[in-house]
């Protein structure tokens, strides 16, 4: 049986007085760090759920937003859940060491646009992450138990503060203050989203639709994300057809090769009824039943840059 950790973490008691008030920092390079974007670790989670007895790590999404002045916002979501947002402060050593030092909002709706306001962030000291200088790769990490020092002072949304991050070749890895109930190298590989947009059309017959029926019913401006990202098809009027596509990376055990998968899914019972592979960095991708056919195509510039 797979067993699901939730996200939790057990705070120690302290007293929070190492909470302080952000000051406006210098303007630092924040050139190594994560690009803004989506993240999403779907593909971690189908592996680990299709291994028998394993742990399956819980389902995040994060997002990274870049401001002016040396800020990052970064939006951290469980799978159904409300994001919790951290504005780092990105800078470096003289050294050219990374920090990276997150804050929490002091307020229940912080300004975002056009750029934060530190003024209404509060600077998590204890919890400053920090890495090696020098070389391509990104990565800091926090010193842990003096993160826990402080923690009771963030409340329930310490679970989900980064204790450890680094760029890989397609994304971040991220470790979360709760993910140190999953073990030492518990970390969640969030591979950055690219978004998919296009048309479908369904025959009203459908599976059973003969050659010349022109009962057709056209989805359009369709948009699905290639990390799990699903839509479901309707009617001409609005209503659900039963079939839904589903859009996702998946590198499968047998061939260890990476692909994108299309499927046409059965909302009844969420089986496949079809699926189309192209290569994961694919422009386009399709696929044609005759009853239903599908055209996707990936987007490009300020399409995908939009979105946070």
């Amino acid at each position: 049986m797979k067993r699901f950790v939730p996200i939790a973490a057990v705070l120690m008691l302290a007293a929070c007085h190492s909470l302080r008030p952000s000051a406006t920092p210098p303007a630092p390079s924040v050139a190594a760090a994560p690009a803004d974007g989506l993240y999403d670790n779907h593909e971690q989670v189908w592996q680990a759920g299709s291994a028998a007895g394993s742990l399956v790590p819980p389902r995040l999404r994060l997002s990274i937003a870049t401001y002016k002045g040396g800020w990052q916002l970064w939006r951290v979501e469980a799978d159904g859940g409300t994001p919790t947002l951290w504005l780092m402060q990105m800078d470096a050593a003289a050294d050219g060491t990374p920090r990276m030092l997150p804050h929490r909002p002091r307020v229940a709706a912080p300004t975002l646009e056009p750029r934060p306001d530190p003024a209404e962030w509060t600077a998590l000291d204890a919890c400053t992450l920090t890495g090696p200088a020098g070389g391509a790769a990104w990565r800091v990490a926090a010193d842990a138990a003096a993160c826990a020092t402080i923690a009771p002072g963030i409340g329930a949304a310490a679970a989900f503060l980064p204790i450890a991050a680094a760029r890989s070749a397609e994304g971040v890895d991220l470790r979360l203050y709760a993910d140190q109930a999953r073990g030492p190298d518990a970390v969640s590989q969030a591979r950055r989203v690219d978004w998919y947009g296009g048309w479908a059309a369904v025959n009203g017959a459908g599976p059973e639709a003969s050659a010349d029926n022109r009962d057709w019913h056209m989805n359009r401006q369709l948009r699905l994300s290639n990390e799990g990202g699903r839509s479901a098809l309707v009617w001409r009027d609005g209503t659900p057809s039963g079939w839904s596509l589903l859009l996702e990376r998946l590198t499968f055990r047998e061939g260890n090769t990476p692909v994108l998968k299309l499927s046409i899914l059965d909302d009844a019972d969420g089986r496949a009824l079809a699926y189309a592979f192209a290569d994961p960095h694919s422009a386009r991708i399709g696929i044609n039943l005759g009853w239903i056919q599908v055209g996707l195509e990936r987007e490009t510039g300020a399409a995908q840059a939009s979105n946070r």
